[in-house]
């Protein structure tokens, strides 16, 4: 009797640890997904933090650079992609991977409480919206004045050769910010008189830096008096107490909307749509409202600090789906003028 009940005790012993050994690959196993974006690096830890608390078996590995860079990379990949999600890319590089059938399909649970002009017009979507940005001149208060340099409050006001070797701005192949200005000139004023006032442009810029963010920060250090930048940067750098002003330009404010897409040919969609959904919940669009004005969720107002007012009506009229599809001939026609002025890679 004895025996048969150690024996007993063995045998369940050792079926306890055979099945604890099959639960822990089970319990540890994630799907890691690569996520290309253009984020700012400090909203790549909150929003991989929220989505993994959010999605336990879903782990992302982030590949990031700049809008441009990011764009070419996704293109250059298209026939062997090593994406599987777009997590922050300006829509207007998304709407050019759409027309190019890079994108797969689909509609996440909750995409129909959004913003209409947020979300995809198809059916399966092929993307959505995050939040929108504008391109902004941030004035430094204190060596405009010094140097005699008024402060602008049109893009016209900028070609006036007092702001010579002064200004910067991002280069458009690089940064989303810079292609959003130059794309919105070119709306604004027509093909001819915006090319001929970027030439005017040209001959006050410093560098073109290949960061949305680098402009105003230069402005907000005092290096330049003016960077045509990124607005949420600049207001960040006057919240954090620097001397710049944030200018919507009186023309209107170039603008892109951040998105989310699955590419094509992902091996982990199911995982891929996990991150897509979540994309889309109040969560996200909380955490998406920390650093932006202008959000995708009706009746979420975030107001950050130092952010300019009614940025919302400035915003140029703009067809992202043509901004995407014109990107490669204005990106060589600016290449072709003004390259020269760019910062070093």
């Amino acid at each position: 009797m004895f025996k048969f009940k150690v024996r007993g005790l063995l045998l369940g012993a050792a079926a306890l640890a055979v099945s604890a050994l099959m639960a822990v690959p089970a319990f540890a196993q994630k799907t890691r997904i690569t996520v290309y974006t253009a984020l700012e690096n400090d909203q790549m830890g909150p929003y991989k933090a929220a989505f993994e608390a959010a999605t336990p078996d879903v782990e992302i590995a982030w590949v990031r650079d700049s809008t441009g860079i990011i764009t070419a990379r996704l293109l250059a990949e298209k026939d062997n992609p090593r994406a599987d999600v777009i997590w922050g890319l300006g829509a207007s590089s998304v709407s050019l991977f759409d027309s190019m059938d890079m994108l797969q399909p689909y509609t996440p649970k909750g995409a129909d409480q959004i913003k209409p002009n947020f979300r995809s017009s198809k059916n399966p979507m092929a993307w959505t919206g995050m939040d929108a940005w504008l391109a902004v001149m941030c004035y430094n208060t204190v060596e405009g004045p010094k140097k005699n340099m008024p402060k602008p409050t049109s893009w016209a006001d900028l070609t006036n050769t007092v702001y010579k070797d002064s200004i910067v701005m991002p280069n458009p192949a690089s940064s989303g910010t810079g292609y959003q200005a130059v794309y919105a000139w070119l709306q604004i004023m027509g093909e001819k008189a915006g090319w001929e006032f970027m030439d005017k442009l040209h001959n006050n810029i410093a560098v073109y830096t290949h960061s949305g963010s680098a402009p105003c920060v230069q402005a907000a250090k005092g290096e330049r008096v003016i960077g045509i930048g990124f607005d949420m940067r600049g207001a960040r750098e006057k919240t954090a107490g620097a001397p710049i002003d944030l200018i919507l330009a009186k023309e209107g404010s170039p603008w892109d909307m951040e998105a989310t897409a699955i590419v094509k040919g992902t091996k982990n969609l199911a995982a891929a749509q996990k991150l897509a959904d979540f994309a889309v919940s109040r969560t996200a669009y909380e955490l998406y409202g920390k650093s932006y004005a202008i959000v995708g969720f009706p009746g979420m107002n975030p107001a950050p600090p130092n952010y300019p007012p009614s940025a919302d009506a400035a915003m140029v009229n703009i067809d992202l789906s043509k901004m995407g599809a014109d990107r490669a001939r204005i990106l060589a026609e600016w290449t072709r003028r003004y390259d020269g002025k760019s910062a070093p890679k």
